[in-house]
């Protein structure tokens, strides 16, 4: 990151694609130190794994980063709309973690996801993975908390289909980012970053797109509200960290983790945080990453 606050991706290690069907391809991409342990990034529905680099560049030094957009997300085509919903990127994850451990070879891994891609890692069917560590997930217990999380997600699904998608210019979406207030804790350089990451040109090469459609997203909200309810931390079949938003706080895009949830697991929030907190607290969120990641040996 240069002094001014803008943010330079660098150049892959290596780049991976990883066929996910007969029509679709996502392309892994091989950062950081390949000889130290290896951890596997994506990011939350609607945005790119690349836009998490203020995060995960923190750990290049010392950790073999795999990272990877979810299909129809960051680097990767638009598919058919149909198959973008949770059964499918399950399905996805797995391959992905498959390709990764054929063709880097077999070692220790850590998950690292956001949002409603945590989900995807916790209804996985793989057992490579040696820890997790989860950002703001949508874990509560039945009653109240899940309704209203399952509220939360439909207003969310509505007003995604209402959202602006195109744009002149990419720093019309950097101005339209400095005013909304989802974002208006993230750190400097992460507006300019997301219309970097989130928006392609169009197909008449006159404006910019979200590289997600919004019709996608809020599909993929509709259809992961249905799966909220099957996820049973008991089941969970390696060490998993739990890092949440400030409860005290309102909540940015789902309600923050049901605290009675929290006590019954490896749990930290982040002070001052919303929802986007490795976009708005990337050192301290990887602070508490590395601080688990050793205590189970794994660095």
């Amino acid at each position: 990151m240069t002094t001014d606050a803008v943010y330079e991706l660098p150049e892959p290690l290596s780049v991976l694609d990883v066929r996910l069907d007969a029509d679709t391809v996502t392309t892994l991409r091989q950062h950081g130190n390949p000889s130290g342990p290896r951890i596997v990034v994506s990011h939350g529905s609607g945005l790119a794994v690349d836009l998490y680099f203020p995060f995960w560049s923190l750990l290049a030094d010392d950790f073999d980063l795999m990272v990877y957009d979810l299909r129809n997300h960051g680097w990767n085509d638009v598919g058919a709309q149909r198959h973008h919903n949770i059964p499918t990127l399950i399905h996805d994850h797995d391959l992905i973690l498959e390709a990764i451990d054929r063709d880097y070879g077999s070692k220790p891994t850590i998950g690292i996801f956001h949002s409603l891609t945590t989900l995807v890692a916790l209804l996985s069917f793989s057992k490579l993975y040696a820890a997790l560590v989860l950002f703001d997930p949508p874990l509560t217990k039945p009653g109240e908390s899940q309704i209203e999380l399952h509220d939360a997600a439909e207003r969310a699904a509505a007003m995604i289909r209402k959202r602006g998608h195109r744009f002149k210019k990419r720093e019309d979406y950097v101005q339209l980012l400095g005013i909304f207030p989802t974002f208006k804790r993230a750190v400097p350089g992460v507006h300019e970053l997301m219309a970097q990451t989130t928006l392609r040109p169009s197909a008449s090469g006159e404006e910019f797109e979200l590289r997600c459609p919004r019709e996608y997203e809020a599909q993929l909200m509709d259809y992961a509200r249905s799966f909220f309810p099957l996820l049973d931390l008991d089941l969970l079949a390696c060490p998993t960290k739990i890092i949440g938003a400030d409860p005290t706080l309102p909540h940015a895009y789902l309600p923050t983790l049901d605290q009675r949830v929290a006590s019954a697991m490896d749990y930290d929030f982040i002070p001052e945080a919303t929802h986007f907190l490795q976009l708005e607290k990337p050192a301290e969120c990887v602070a508490v990453t590395r601080e688990f990641i050793a205590r189970h040996g794994l660095s």
